[in-house]
Order: C-alpha cells, then sequence, then structure tokens
C-alpha cells in the first residue's frame, strides 16, 4: 500500500520532551503519552545526574542508566536521548525536533517565556501539558525520606527477617 501523502508533502513533527524521569510515575506516563499523540517521532530528553543536580539542587535517586532504560521501554518513545547541557537549544541542534513539550506548571514562568522567546526564533513550538499535582518526584522523594527517618520505630520482624 503506497502513502496517500506524496513525499515531500508531508508534515512530519518531531517531538522532544525532556525530564529528569526520576521515580518515573504517573505524570512522566501521562506527558510521554500527551506527547507522543502531538508528533509522529517522540524523543525523550532524560536529564543527566550533574544537570539535574545542577537545576534542582540534588541528585536523582535512579541513577542516569536506569531512568534512561526505563524511559526507552516506554511505548510512547521512539528514542530517548542523554541531555548534558543546560541550554534547551544547544540540546535542540544535536536532536533538532520540531515541537518541545513540558508541563503547565512551567507556562506563564520566566523559565518558560525564555523558552518560548528561544525557540520562536528557531521555529520550534512549546506545547504545555497539565501537570499531574497529585504525583510528583518530589512527594514521592519526601515519602522515602521520611520512611528512612530513624524517629520511625524499627518493622516487626516478620518484615525485615531474610526470607529462607
Amino acid at each position: 500500500m503506497t502513502d496517500p501523502v506524496p513525499s515531500g508533502h508531508r508534515s512530519y513533527r518531531v517531538g522532544y520532551a525532556p525530564g529528569a524521569y526520576d521515580l518515573f510515575h504517573i505524570g512522566h506516563l501521562n506527558i510521554l503519552r500527551h506527547a507522543r499523540s502531538r508528533c509522529d517521532y517522540l524523543v525523550a530528553g532524560v536529564v543527566s545526574d550533574e544537570m539535574a543536580e545542577l537545576a534542582k539542587g540534588r541528585r536523582p535517586m535512579i541513577p542516569l542508566v536506569e531512568r534512561l532504560e526505563i524511559v526507552r521501554s516506554v511505548k510512547y518513545v521512539d528514542a530517548a536521548f542523554v541531555e548534558t547541557v543546560p541550554d534547551k537549544v544547544e540540546t535542540w541542534k544535536q536532536v533538532r525536533f520540531d515541537v518541545i513539550f513540558k508541563g503547565d506548571d512551567w507556562r506563564g514562568t520566566p523559565k518558560g517565556d525564555r523558552l518560548e522567546r528561544d525557540f520562536a526564533a528557531h521555529g520550534v513550538d512549546v506545547v504545555y501539558f497539565p501537570y499531574t499535582v497529585h504525583t510528583s518526584s518530589t512527594q514521592l522523594r519526601r515519602a522515602l525520606d521520611a520512611l528512612a527517618e530513624p524517629s520511625l520505630p524499627p518493622l516487626p520482624e516478620q518484615f525485615t527477617a531474610e526470607r529462607r
């Protein structure tokens, strides 16, 4: 079967969805699912441990190689790219996407406004998706930190004994 749209006339859109993807959760999946529905080929940008620390002030709990494998394995993702520079335009020069996807917590912020200005000069669309308020890596990290607090009573023996 031949393509009904002659080559050269079809608009093929490459999308880019950057993130730390630490403690992968439903919000990450929602972004990737929605992003894939808005492009023909989706590249997920997984920020390096160093970049995540620079941006958020802490290293991810899950190492880069594992985050990359998790994201690469999501059915909506066509390729995963390790993001190693803070400037998204520099990343664009390497990946050459047509649209970048971000959570709407960026919309109307100084960093979101800068992203829109920078990409407008390169003909790249910025598309925002709803931020999943009830789940975030920050909330999950806080819950894990609370579990690690020494002030909590020890677990009963049946939960700590080695399985035989």
